[in-house]
């Protein structure tokens, strides 16, 4: 494997690079690979869909709204034993 010096890093692409490598749990390291391997092409990305459709429903319930959903669905939370033998 080679070693290869990065010249020429502005303030803010360090900090930017380290934000990453923090909020990703790896090193800098990875980060950068990550990176140039994404943008030579050598990995491909993963098709990701984000869907937003929903978005506008997102914290819209009061707090007996919720208790009343909770309590609605509790039923599908229990284990039928005899399945799992």
């Amino acid at each position: 494997m080679a070693v290869v010096t990065l010249r020429g890093l502005d303030d803010s692409m360090v900090k930017a690079i380290k934000e990453k490598a923090k909020q990703e749990g790896t090193s800098i390291n990875n980060v950068l690979l990550r990176i140039l391997k994404e943008d030579l092409g050598l990995k491909k990305k993963p098709r990701t869909v984000v869907h937003t459709d929903l978005d506008h429903l997102a914290g819209t319930w009061s707090d007996k709204e919720f208790a009343e959903f909770q309590k609605r669905i509790k039923d599908f939370e229990a284990i039928d034993e005899s399945i799992w033998k």
